[in-house]
């Protein structure tokens, strides 16, 4: 356990170091942030009208119309995800290489690789859809066997995106090279390590428990000040999702140049080759 605290940290610091040299790659997660919402905006009014909302979360007694709908939403979400993250990780791996990226750079890298971003987007929302459908149909033991194969989908492709980015493949072969690729670094057996997860957590944690001490104290003193204190609270917390997701783009791109040339750059060595662990 102490390791693994240890190891966050570790991450956090190498991931920061290379943000800090380009506090812009915090501009993609801001754009996927807002991109997302407004798309989920976009779709509660035809949900809404057609009633289909409540039965697609509920995931009882779906239509085909509730499933084409969802269908559309994971499939123009994961373009938005995937086109952003491309971007970050496109942008990262120039630092990483020693240059210098512009938000201009992320985006032109992601851009010209949109057809297979597309492609990437149409499998991963197929394969949601048949995980959804499978736990839905399924039972408990459905809902167990397609967190296991959800689990199995995240490490497989964990390093699609970045082969995406800098190779002129397309979606399916990118997810095979990725597959590839990691059990050549980590093995066929394995399971996630906890990242910079830990890490996160605390600072969460810690700034939860200041926030709502604020809050509680304050309010006891001034009530005015209550309001814009739950108000900062909240930016906090975009703010640190921001952060934390610029610094998966930095480590994802570590990761893929690690595996691909054997060199960490601003990372340990040796918390990169065993960021991924055996089963036991």
């Amino acid at each position: 356990m102490a390791g693994s605290f240890s190891n966050s940290w570790a991450l956090v610091k190498a991931s920061a170091n290379v943000l800090k040299l380009d506090k812009e790659l915090l501009v993609f997660p801001l754009m996927s942030g807002i991109a997302t919402v407004l798309l989920g905006i976009s779709f509660l009014a035809p949900f809404a009208l057609t009633g289909q909302w409540q039965v697609f979360a509920e995931g009882e007694n779906a239509s085909y119309l509730s499933y084409s709908l969802g269908f559309a939403f994971y499939m123009a979400q994961y373009t938005i995800i995937f086109f952003f993250n491309a971007a970050l990780v496109g942008a990262a791996l120039i630092r990483l290489d020693g240059g210098d990226p512009t938000v201009s750079d992320g985006l032109a890298i992601a851009s010209k690789r949109m057809g297979a971003i597309l492609g990437f987007a149409l499998i991963s929302a197929t394969v949601g859809m048949i995980f959804r459908f499978i736990a839905e149909r399924s039972g408990f033991l459905g809902r167990i066997v397609a967190g296991l194969m959800g689990m199995a989908w995240t490490l497989a492709t964990y390093l699609a995106v970045p082969i995406l980015v800098t190779k002129d493949v397309g979606p399916i072969d990118a997810v095979k090279e990725s597959a590839g690729l990691f059990r050549k670094t980590w093995g066929e057996q394995v399971v996630g390590n906890f990242g910079m997860g830990w890490a996160f957590f605390m600072i969460a944690f810690g700034w939860t428990a200041l926030s709502v001490c604020m809050i509680v104290l304050m309010g006891s003193i001034l009530p005015a000040l209550v309001i814009p204190l739950v108000i900062t609270m909240l930016f906090g917390y975009v703010f640190l999702a921001l952060v934390a997701s610029a610094l998966k783009g930095v480590y994802t791109a570590a990761l893929y140049r690690y595996a691909m040339t054997g060199e960490a750059g601003y990372f340990d060595p040796g918390i990169l080759g065993n960021a991924f662990r055996p089963k036991r």
